[in-house]
C-alpha cells in the first residue's frame, strides 16, 4: 500500500476524523461509518479516511484484524453524487490527503489482514465496494440491498466490476440491468454475503467470528492473502 506511509499512519489516534470512528482493541481494528446524516453516502474525504485506516492496519503489526461497520439504516447509500459535482462540505477532518488516487475497490485487498463486514443497515451502489472488498460479509437477513443505478440513466460500471469478483457473472448483469433490491439470503446463495444473521444475533456473530481468527497464525493468513491477491 503506498497511498500513506508509516510515518503518516503510526500516530493515527491523535487525528481528527469527521465521517469515520476509529478504535483498536485487542488486535482489531474497528472502522464505523460516521455519516448517517447523509446515508453514509462515500464523501471525497470520508475515503481518504478509510484508505488512511487500512494503511495504518496494513502496516502496524499488532493489528490482526479489521471489522468495518456502520451508524444508521443506511450501511452505504454510494458515492455523495453533491460532491462528485463539486459541492464539497466543510469538514474538521485533520487525516491527510493522499499520494496518489484512491481506488476503493482494491483499498481491501491490499490489507493482506482479514477484514469483516458487519452490514446493519441497507446497502446501495457503491456501498457494495464494501462487501465485495471484505473478506467477511455477516448481514442482517433483513436489509435491502440495491442497484438502482439503470433506473436513473447511469450503470454501476465499477460496481459490477468488483461484484464479478465474488459473485456469477449472469446474476450480476441481471442485477445492474433491472435495477432491483436483492433480498439478503438471495445474496448470500450467490456469494455476496457469508452469513445472514437475524438482527438480535449479529454482534454476538461477529465476535464469534473474531475470536475464531485470533486462534490462527497472524503471519500465515497474512502470507496467504498476500499471495492470493
Amino acid at each position: 500500500m503506498k497511498l500513506y506511509t508509516p510515518e503518516q499512519t503510526k500516530k493515527i489516534h491523535s487525528h481528527t476524523f469527521a465521517y469515520l470512528e476509529v478504535s483498536e482493541e485487542e488486535h482489531v481494528l474497528k472502522l464505523t461509518l460516521d455519516r448517517a446524516g447523509k446515508k453514509n453516502a462515500l464523501h471525497p474525504q470520508m475515503v481518504n479516511e478509510i484508505a488512511f485506516a487500512l494503511h495504518y492496519a496494513h502496516f502496524e503489526k499488532d493489528i490482526w484484524i479489521i471489522e468495518v461497520g456502520a451508524k444508521g439504516d443506511i450501511f452505504c447509500a454510494g458515492a455523495d453524487l453533491k460532491a462528485m459535482a463539486g459541492i464539497i462540505e466543510e469538514h474538521n477532518s485533520s487525516v491527510p490527503l493522499p499520494n496518489g488516487e484512491i481506488l476503493i475497490g482494491e483499498l481491501f485487498n491490499k490489507v493482506y489482514k482479514p477484514t469483516i463486514a458487519k452490514i446493519t443497515g441497507d446497502v446501495y451502489a457503491g456501498g457494495f465496494f464494501f462487501l465485495a472488498g471484505c473478506n467477511i460479509v455477516v448481514a442482517q437477513d433483513d436489509l435491502k440491498f440495491g442497484l438502482p443505478e439503470a433506473k436513473g440513466g447511469l450503470y454501476p460500471f465499477q460496481v459490477m466490476a468488483a461484484l464479478l469478483k465474488v459473485m456469477p457473472e449472469r446474476k450480476v448483469v441481471d442485477w445492474c440491468i433491472r435495477g432491483y433490491n436483492l433480498p439478503v439470503n438471495e445474496a448470500k446463495e450467490y456469494g455476496l454475503v457469508t452469513e445472514a444473521v437475524p438482527r438480535s444475533e449479529i454482534n454476538e456473530r461477529v465476535e464469534k467470528i473474531i475470536e475464531e481468527l485470533k486462534q490462527n497464525s497472524p503471519s500465515a493468513i497474512r502470507m496467504g492473502l498476500e499471495s492470493y491477491d
